[in-house]
């Protein structure tokens, strides 16, 4: 009654092709967005988590606020490190906020 014959009718069968064809940017700007951003931010992620788990008593390490100083003590299990900023001064530093260690020491003889 209100509403028009061409309104009405539906889409014509058979466009399966035409919907695949606009797909196909879509899924070549993931490609390229998974190649230039995801990828090398997960390597990125891995290389750090590596460097946090090889962190050893003696090394000088680089907060990511910051503070420049050396480990004094490493627990394997624990989420904290303790750092000696000054002489006499030791604090302990969350394990996932060291962004750089720069002198790596020798191996602690067992």
């Amino acid at each position: 009654m209100f509403i028009s014959p061409a309104f009405a009718q539906g889409a014509p069968a058979g466009g399966g092709m035409e919907m695949i064809l606009q797909f196909v940017p879509f899924i070549l700007i993931f490609v390229i967005m998974w190649f230039l951003i995801i990828r090398p931010q997960q390597r990125r992620v891995r290389a750090h988590q590596e460097m946090i788990k090889n962190v050893r008593r003696g090394d000088t390490v680089v907060t990511s606020g910051g503070i420049i100083g050396k480990v004094t003590k490493v627990v394997e299990d624990a989420a904290d490190v303790e750092v000696e900023i000054a002489e006499g001064v030791r604090v302990k530093v969350a394990r996932a906020m060291i962004s750089e260690v720069r002198s790596k020491s020798e191996p602690v003889k067992a």
